[in-house]
């Protein structure tokens, strides 16, 4: 635990209390003696009125009517905060009118200065989504899917749910187990396990018309589901190693079920395994089609031999 972290937990739980010793202390956050010590002075610069008792069983005591210090940011904290506001505008991320109350809570926290600091930074720093003709401090202006919100919210009660889906002109209604809720190619999607086909269904956030608590008997625990999971897990025939370059093509586009490992801290490099179905024709046409399109800052580890037919048939005739 951080220094930091441990000190802030310790001034809620001396707060919360009538008299504690540097023992309790001690026994409580696991910590030394000095280290004890150490915290607890530190806690009393930072302007919580601790008073002392003397004697063999003395200890320290809130002064009463006291409440622990406000919250204060640091210049850069500030700015991490703004630029992560900054950054997330026009993904369609859920709890909008949460952002937007925060990002007005912030700026009533902070000095003029640091203000005029983000006003600046607002005017220089342009991030994919933002509007350059308005970059307005509070102008979050994204549009959440409506079903996005009432979703997490029930995935945080139970991860079983009963999903309709509109699927062309036919809604369809599917009992699924959340693995997990992801944004993909610019829309979120949710990768469930159908408890009825016992598989991975991948659904788009976009079609759904109706999300209710899963009420049937045919609960399978989340161990049995990975089990399952990992038996059907095809034999991976696609291995790709990806350069900064390709990277970015992968950005681009990409197949929505093809996904990629970062290799560095700097995701600059990258490694993509998958399988091919070779006895599709559409699937290899349009691997073939991909695979050109990342361009050639990638190597090829391994290939199915028609994905290699594919390839030459068309360099073949680009050179025509």
């Amino acid at each position: 635990m951080r220094k930091v972290e441990r000190i802030n937990i310790i001034m809620r739980y001396i707060n919360n209390r009538a008299h504690f010793t540097i023992s309790e202390i001690m026994q409580e956050f696991h910590i030394s003696r000095s280290t004890a010590i150490r915290d607890i002075r530190e806690i009393e610069t930072m302007g919580m009125p601790l008073v002392a008792e003397v004697g063999r069983d003395g200890g320290y005591f809130v002064m009463k009517n006291s409440v622990l210090p406000t919250v204060r940011f640091t210049d850069n904290e500030i700015k991490a905060l703004f630029i992560a506001f900054m950054a997330t505008r026009n993904l369609q991320l859920p709890y909008l009118k949460s952002r937007q109350s925060l990002a007005e809570k912030l700026l009533g926290l902070i000095s003029a200065n640091q203000q005029d600091d983000l006003v600046l930074l607002n005017q220089i720093l342009l991030f994919e989504g933002t509007n350059p003709h308005n970059p307005d401090l509070l102008d979050l202006s994204d549009i959440p899917l409506p079903m996005l919100e009432q979703l997490i919210q029930l995935i945080l009660s139970d991860s079983y749910l009963v999903v309709s889906v509109e699927e062309g002109s036919i809604i369809r209604s599917y009992s699924i187990y959340v693995l997990h809720l992801y944004r993909e190619k610019s829309s979120w999607q949710i990768e469930g396990f159908d408890l009825e086909e016992e598989k991975r269904r991948i659904i788009p956030v976009d079609n759904l018309t109706d999300v209710t608590p899963y009420s049937g008997k045919k609960r399978t625990t989340k161990k049995k589901i990975i089990e399952l999971l990992s038996k059907q897990e095809k034999a991976i025939n696609l291995v790709l190693e990806l350069g900064p370059k390709a990277i970015a093509q992968y950005k681009k586009y990409h197949p929505l079920d093809i996904s990629i490992s970062y290799t560095n801290p700097y995701q600059s490099t990258a490694i993509l395994k998958t399988f091919i179905n070779v006895h599709h024709s559409e699937e290899l046409s349009e691997i073939a089609n991909w695979l050109l399109f990342l361009g050639g800052d990638m190597k090829i580890r391994e290939v199915p031999k028609e994905v290699v037919e594919g390839l030459q048939e068309r360099l073949s005739v680009y050179r025509e």
